[in-house]
């Protein structure tokens, strides 16, 4: 199974302009991405896809695999699937770009339910939503089925939390992660989708697929997604990877 794993990449950024090449200890926020993206086991290859300028030459620098693409995508979900259509890969990962901290084992637990079962089309992960969350909007919630397959997100709390409801109780809270993973023909089937009412409303791309009746599976994980969105968030993670080295 040919597994390649695709980090959109975009310079702009309303709350943190040139987020990807923001420095992390010495280094492109980007290039700690594409580092640990490479210790995945699935992965044969790792491909940055942005259409800047920038960014291509800070990945050169540092030797990284970066492929350009058009400027026109509306999402990094089409920015891949460029990148994916002129690929012979099996299995597509996006990777975002704003993950320094993702981990391998995380990508490869994604992995894993598509190359297990050859019906699943698109996977992604959950990990427990952590109480404070519950009512953040920006903090995307998830429920699916006994088989892991999801029956909505929304960045309300769902299960609406009636009477005294906790978000640890028997597990059913859930934070969506916004790691994704799909079968080559169906990324390309699905960016070619129109955009659908519910994306619209909660502006969740991944309720497309579940609109056009597409299951999608939801792998869950204790790993918590530390996206770097804010210039509070860029410190803290900077603060985190020093921590991490002086006791390494």
């Amino acid at each position: 199974m040919h597994c390649i794993g695709i980090i959109p990449a975009r310079y702009e950024s309303q709350r943190l302009p040139g987020k990807p090449l923001a420095d992390i200890a010495g280094k492109p926020m980007i290039q700690w991405v594409y580092e640990r993206a490479l210790q995945s086991r699935h992965l044969s290859e790792v491909i940055i896809a942005t259409d800047d300028e920038r960014i291509q030459k800070a990945v050169q620098q540092f030797g990284g695999n970066v492929q350009m693409t058009a400027d026109t995508h509306q999402s990094g979900t089409d920015r891949i699937a460029e990148v994916a259509g002129n690929s012979e890969a099996d299995i597509i990962v996006n990777i975002q770009g704003d993950e320094p901290l993702i981990e391998s084992e995380v990508i490869d637990a994604s992995i894993a339910p598509l190359i297990a079962d050859p019906s699943v089309e698109m996977g992604t992960i959950a990990c427990p939503l952590e109480q404070d969350d519950l009512h953040d909007p920006n903090v995307v919630k998830v429920v699916f089925n006994r088989d892991h397959r999801a029956l909505y997100f929304s960045r309300a709390p769902i299960p609406y939390p009636q009477g005294t409801g906790k978000p640890d109780s028997q597990n059913i809270y859930w934070q969506h992660i916004g790691l994704y993973v799909y079968r080559t023909e169906f990324l390309l089937q699905f960016t070619q989708y129109q955009s659908t009412t519910l994306e619209q409303v909660e502006r969740l791309e991944q309720l497309r697929a579940l609109e056009h009746g597409h299951q999608i599976h939801v792998e869950p994980t204790e790993y918590r997604s530390r996206s770097v969105d804010t210039p509070e968030d860029l410190e803290r993670v900077r603060q985190t990877i020093q921590t991490l080295r002086e006791f390494s």
